[in-house]
Order: structure tokens, then C-alpha cells, then sequence
């Protein structure tokens, strides 16, 4: 499945034909800049092709399950109980963002010995159910999301090695909140995290640094 997500501005090429550049995103998480023209030869060449040309097909993901739903997954949010210094002073702002497909208590289970979960007890401070989803590009959403703002700690395993853990941001909860109800009725690609505010802004419009 391909979503053209913008088009260029029309150009004439040297055969006197009009044409343009589109920004094709793909269901495998690809993308591509493609001529318009190559792509209608690709769509045509397709006996089986359809095109979708309703915007509001409904949530990306939602929270009760349906009949032909495939994988379902939880959304967590936990707060470390860490005494690092770089973690107490920002306590309430610092959250690991994961999913996963099981119990969100078996997981963090040994939080005080992985440095995942930088080597301390976590409290569960939200947790979202979700089906129909892929767990991995959900994660990826989040990376995206609020990757600006991933937490720059390092910290030593138990074999000495340093770790730097990728799943703890500084975001509010209440920022958290809206971002997952934006993932389900699919809006999420609209909105980009802004520091600044500490709120989710329309893409088109981030604030200035």
C-alpha cells in the first residue's frame, strides 16, 4: 500500500510533457521520490491495483478489539525510581516509553538489574491497550516523536560496558496522553514534540528556536 503524501511543483520535461515529483510513503515504512508519471505506469501495470480515496478511513489503531485483529499490544509508561542525580532532579519530567505484547509487571520485573531501566525499581505511571498494530513501528512513532528529547545518560552494566538506554525521554504524562490518542485516530504524522512549550505542535507550524 502507497500514500502520496505531497507533490511537487509541475515542471514541463524534454519531451514537452507535463510531470512532477511525489513523496510516495509505503506500508513497509519506505519512501520514495518518484516521478508522478512512473508511478500512474506502475499503478496501471497492476490488474489487481485499487486506490483509496477516502482520508477518513477510520483510527489507526484502537482500544477494543475486533474480530480479524491481528497482534495487540500495550503501551507503557513507567517512571524510574533512580538516584541518579541526572534522574532526581527531573523526576516527574523522565519516562521510559515502551510496548509490548505481554504483561507489563513480568517485564519490569528485574528493572534493578538491567540498565535498560537504568538499574532501579520503575513505577507504572500509564499503560494503553491497542490492537491491529505492529509493536516496532508504534515504537518508532514515539522515537520520532520525541527523539529530541531522549534522555543523554550513560550507564555501566554489570560487566562495566556503558549503555546509553534509547527509550527514556523528557516529556510530561499529559503530553504522552495526547500523543497516544493522536495515534489512534491517526493524526500523529500532523504533530511534532516542541521543547520549547513542552507541548505537540502542528508540523507546519514548530516554534522558532
Amino acid at each position: 500500500m502507497a500514500y502520496i503524501a505531497t507533490a511537487g511543483d509541475e515542471f514541463v520535461t524534454e519531451y514537452d510533457r507535463k510531470d512532477r515529483r511525489l513523496r510516495v510513503i509505503y506500508d513497509n515504512a519506505t519512501e520514495s521520490n518518484v516521478l508522478a508519471r512512473s508511478f500512474q505506469k506502475a499503478l496501471y501495470r497492476d490488474d489487481a491495483g485499487r486506490r483509496i480515496t477516502n482520508p477518513s478511513a477510520g483510527p489507526l489503531f484502537g482500544d477494543a478489539a475486533e474480530g480479524d485483529d491481528l497482534e495487540s499490544g500495550t503501551i507503557y509508561v513507567l517512571r524510574s525510581q533512580s538516584n541518579l542525580p541526572e534522574v532526581a532532579k527531573h523526576r516527574e519530567l523522565i519516562h521510559k516509553i515502551g510496548v509490548t505484547g505481554g504483561s507489563v509487571e513480568a517485564r519490569i520485573t528485574q528493572a534493578a538489574q538491567d540498565p535498560t531501566y537504568l538499574l532501579a525499581d520503575v513505577e507504572i505511571v500509564a499503560t494503553y491497550k491497542l490492537f491491529n498494530i505492529n509493536r516496532t513501528r508504534l515504537e518508532n512513532i514515539f522515537h520520532r516523536l520525541f527523539g529530541a528529547v531522549r534522555l543523554d545518560l550513560s550507564i555501566a552494566d554489570r560487566f562495566g560496558k556503558p549503555v546509553m538506554p534509547k527509550e527514556w525521554f523528557l516529556v510530561p504524562l499529559h503530553v504522552i496522553d495526547q500523543a497516544v490518542e493522536k495515534i489512534r485516530d491517526g493524526s500523529i504524522t500532523d504533530f511534532v514534540y516542541d521543547p520549547t512549550t513542552a507541548s505537540l505542535t502542528s508540523a507546519g507550524r514548530r516554534t522558532a528556536p
